[in-house]
């Protein structure tokens, strides 16, 4: 039976037998049975790992464990509101924190994505507008049509589902409503490219 661990770019929990690209971590959400409670806003450093470390394998969701989160690839972490892990991707982080501008270190650019992804005391997912045609390439938009997640690349818009990518649509015109959090549109405006899923065609 799936776990209610894998993370989407609307920063909601889903069970799906998907396997990700990913892992990701923000601290103990899940209770001794499993089950994940409400505490998923709590934590502020909300990392994005690679699948294998020096640990080895793990027990998914031990009591007392730190709950193991999961993202199609990196582009869904940034959108949900994660960085790149300075333990298990030293390299990543130290790109991502130059290029995110105006952070010195790890604590002071969990405070700025913190206060860019969430409304305070809501724990909901805090979004933006901005024109399409000035979001960088890795980021993430609710499509205007459907409200559908889609990942801006180039002139394409590809829309994300559990399992990958689907078929491309046209970058739309306009205004949009923005779910990669402003910390991260800064590191991907500076050249920051976020590692993608298969389906994405890179």
């Amino acid at each position: 039976m799936a776990r209610q661990n894998r993370v989407t770019p609307t920063g909601d929990f889903i069970a799906t037998e998907a396997r990700g690209d990913f892992m990701g971590n923000r601290g103990i959400l899940h209770d001794a049975s499993g089950r994940l409670g409400r505490a998923r806003w709590r934590h502020r450093a909300w990392v994005c790992c690679v699948l294998s470390y020096k640990e080895g394998r793990r027990a998914l969701m031990a009591p007392g464990q730190y709950t193991e989160l999961f993202f199609l690839d990196e582009a869904v972490a940034l959108a949900a509101g994660h960085r790149p892990c300075a333990r298990c991707r030293p390299d990543d982080f130290r790109r991502f924190l130059a290029a995110a501008g105006g952070v010195k270190c790890a604590g002071d650019l969990d405070a700025a994505l913190h206060r860019a992804r969430a409304i305070p005391r809501v724990r909901q997912q805090r979004r933006q507008t901005a024109q399409s045609g000035a979001l960088p390439d890795g980021a993430f938009i609710l499509h205007p049509l459907d409200r559908i997640p889609c990942l801006l690349m180039g002139d394409a818009a590809l829309p994300y589902a559990p399992d990958g990518y689907g078929p491309p649509r046209p970058r739309p015109q306009g205004r949009v409503t923005v779910l990669t959090p402003q910390p991260s549109l800064t590191a991907l405006h500076s050249g920051y490219r976020p590692a993608l899923h298969r389906t994405a065609g890179v």
